[in-house]
């Protein structure tokens, strides 16, 4: 395709291209080029009607929640909201107890004068409220509260963690097993963010209408490779795989994939909650179910099923960075490379930046590289 002389090319139309898309155009005045290589904007937060005209998250459930109130405000301006707080329970010695795990979840598992010693023993170690990475709580505390972090350890994070990243926890940056520490606490609530909700009209219509600006065109199922050469004086923001727009010439970066299976079912809901976890059954990880998270009544439900694999360039999407100490070397050489290129070209986003950003963090990566560096450019 071609269009009038673009200022930028941003390559990839998830939250970071998106967000910098509008403030290129609207804020700067600058005319952007939007291409995707999928036929849809909204990257993995893409949506559509589905049977029931059930809002259905084609690559798994995304649940909108920050602190910033900034990243808030900036995402009012293109969708209404539902206020939503996910809830989660795990599998577990074939119980059903809520994740992440804190003082409900041990009086659900353990009978009930341990539960109660097990309980004090956390408040008067850690303090009510406080969030405690597992890791941390197997190196130290007393012996009951060692058994109780092992306990977690081999029952929902070991083998939860294995399926997803392929890798033992202690082979992962320490950030991985911070992201769902153990509350001290009675908030069954999967985050604990100030602002939790949903896009009352779904992720592809905020997109929408974030993309809906008179100097922005998009142009889905388009390779940048198709457009680069028509261009030369375009800047370009990559949001795809760092190693892959350098041709992989230190090597290929490690990702990690997903593969999905959606099914259908006449009737109320299914599951108690958004989402069910299976840290120990089965070869998928998790199972969401629609309606929780959209709040829609229907006749039916639809829901979705989660199998972690490898990433095979071809076969399927790099949905995850893999955080380990290796990969972080690994990624030095990249970043120097992209360091060469600083004022023709940015690199951003989860991919990118090979970061594991939530959706948040990635419009908030994007608000911010617009106005330290491309605001001026």
């Amino acid at each position: 395709m071609r269009v009038t002389s673009p200022d930028w090319i941003i390559v990839g139309a998830g939250f970071t291209g998106a967000v910098l898309a509008e403030r290129l155009a609207s804020q700067a005045g600058r005319r952007v080029l939007v291409v995707d290589r999928r036929d849809h904007i909204a990257g993995n937060a893409y949506d559509y009607r589905g049977p029931w005209d059930i809002l259905v998250h084609r690559y798994g459930p995304h649940i909108f929640h920050t602190n910033s109130k900034k990243i808030w405000d900036y995402l009012s301006r293109f969708t209404e909201w539902r206020p939503y707080f996910h809830h989660v329970v795990a599998h577990i010695d074939g119980k059903y107890a809520p994740i992440p795990f804190n003082l409900n979840t041990i009086e659900d598992l353990f009978p009930r004068r341990m539960a109660e010693a097990m309980t004090q023993g956390l408040i008067d170690t850690y303090g009510y409220g406080a969030k405690v990475p597992i890791l941390r709580m197997r190196e130290e505390g007393a012996e009951q509260l060692r058994y109780l972090a092992d306990y977690i350890y081999r029952k929902v994070f070991e083998n939860y963690t294995f399926k997803q990243w392929s890798l033992k926890p202690e082979e992962l940056d320490p950030s991985v097993s911070a992201r769902v520490p153990i509350h001290v606490s009675r908030d069954d609530r999967y985050f604990q963010d100030i602002y939790q909700a949903m896009p009352v009209d779904g992720y592809s219509a905020m997109f929408a209408r974030i993309l809906a600006h008179e100097n922005i065109t998009v142009s889905t199922s388009t390779e940048f490779e198709a457009v680069r050469g028509l261009y030369p004086g375009a800047k370009v923001v990559f949001t795809g795989p760092i190693d892959e727009y350098f041709k992989f010439e230190h090597g290929a970066l490690p990702y990690r994939s997903l593969r999905f299976r959606l099914f259908e079912r006449p009737g109320p809901e299914a599951q108690p909650v958004g989402t069910v976890n299976y840290p120990n059954e089965f070869d998928f990880t998790r199972i969401t179910e629609f309606k929780h998270l959209t709040g829609q009544r229907a006749d039916g439900t639809i829901l979705i099923e989660e199998y972690p694999e490898a990433y095979v360039p071809g076969r399927n999407e790099p949905y995850y960075p893999i955080p380990t100490g290796d990969t972080a070397a690994a990624l030095v050489p990249y970043q120097a490379m992209a360091h060469q290129l600083k004022g023709k070209v940015w690199f951003a986003g989860r991919l990118g930046d090979y970061a594991y950003y939530n959706m948040d963090q990635a419009c908030g990566r994007a608000l911010a590289l617009f106005e330290k560096q491309l605001a001026v450019t």
